[in-house]
């Protein structure tokens, strides 16, 4: 029963977690000289009461304003604005990000063919659109994009804790993670540059469905399959569908047209520094439960892969309803 009881808590801080600090989205399309297309994207559920608020410059006035509609778990509202001058060397920011401590992520797209993103946090609320792009600050926010993003993938990282405990440390973890970012890598490059297209409510159902086949794996007992044995197959091959997941993620934000290469190469670094320091976390975390409650450790591991199986579950129901209807 205490273990139902965890499990459930652990459930329900997966989805407060996936929803309440998901960041918000805005984006800014030049139509022609001094008119601009602003989309703007929020979750519904907020951690405060303190609303977030896309702030233009002084300079901009409404032409169309749609009323808000539900997407999903969010909320989207369009505009057309005038901007006497452009945009250029002015200062775009939302109001409210330190009192939700979320993360905005602003896109500016110029009819020249230049983009400009910017990740908008509690520490900076606001960004100066640049003449040119910068670089240094491609490389710095596609890094913490790219860790953000995998951070907040609960899918994505219950995978790599299935392989973490269906490998344990040493070399098969190397190989095995090492075959993941492989994976992913591929499908990420691939997708971001146009090479194919795909279904993204199957891939989403796909990912899911890799990590119930993950759990159901690690009730069996060691050295029984050869997944087991050559794990490294296993999580290149769901490392494939997984960079999927994080092409369209990346395709919701958009990339800065004369650093494409750039952005997309410390994009995908930025998932791997997310994705080691998570794994950092869990060797941590099993080293102290050894020490701590040695005598329990075998009781305890049976908790992760419970929630691995319920949460996947769920999300095959619910992904799987969103292919077929």
């Amino acid at each position: 029963m205490r273990y139902l009881t965890l499990l459930g808590l652990l459930l329900a801080v997966f989805d407060v977690q996936a929803h309440r600090f998901a960041p918000s989205l805005l984006q800014i399309q030049q139509l022609s000289t001094e008119r601009f297309a602003v989309t703007w994207k929020t979750p519904i559920q907020t951690a405060s009461d303190v609303a977030l608020v896309p702030l233009l410059p002084s300079i901009c006035v409404d032409q169309e304003v749609s009323p808000f509609i539900q997407e999903g778990t969010g909320k989207m509202q369009q505009r057309v604005v005038d901007c006497a001058g452009g945009l250029v060397e002015r200062v775009i920011g939302v109001a409210g990000i330190p009192e939700n401590q979320s993360s905005v992520m602003l896109t500016v797209s110029l009819l020249d063919g230049i983009a400009h993103q910017a990740v908008l946090t509690p520490e900076s609320t606001s960004f100066q659109v640049p003449r040119e792009p910068d670089s240094g600050q491609v490389v710095w926010r596609y890094t913490v994009l790219g860790a953000e993003h995998i951070w907040a993938g609960i899918d994505h990282l219950l995978f790599v804790l299935g392989l973490l405990l269906l490998v344990g440390g040493g070399k098969r973890l190397i190989w095995t993670i090492t075959a993941f970012t492989v994976g992913h890598s591929i499908t990420l490059g691939m997708v971001t540059l146009g090479l194919f297209d795909y279904p993204v409510a199957l891939i989403e159902f796909l990912i899911a469905l890799s990590i119930f086949l993950l759990a159901v794996e690690l009730t069996r007992e060691r050295g029984q399959s050869p997944l087991w044995r050559h794990p490294w197959w296993l999580a290149g091959g769901f490392g494939l569908l997984h960079g999927m997941g994080f092409a369209g993620a990346l395709a919701e934000t958009g990339l800065p047209q004369a650093n494409v290469p750039l952005a997309l190469l410390f994009f995908n670094i930025g998932i791997e520094v997310g994705q080691l320091a998570f794994i950092a976390v869990l060797l941590v975390l099993g080293m102290a439960a050894s020490r701590l409650a040695p005598t329990r450790l075998g009781a305890l591991a049976q908790v992760p892969v419970a929630v691995l199986g319920v949460a996947s579950a769920m999300w095959c129901i619910e992904r799987g309803l969103e292919v077929v209807l």
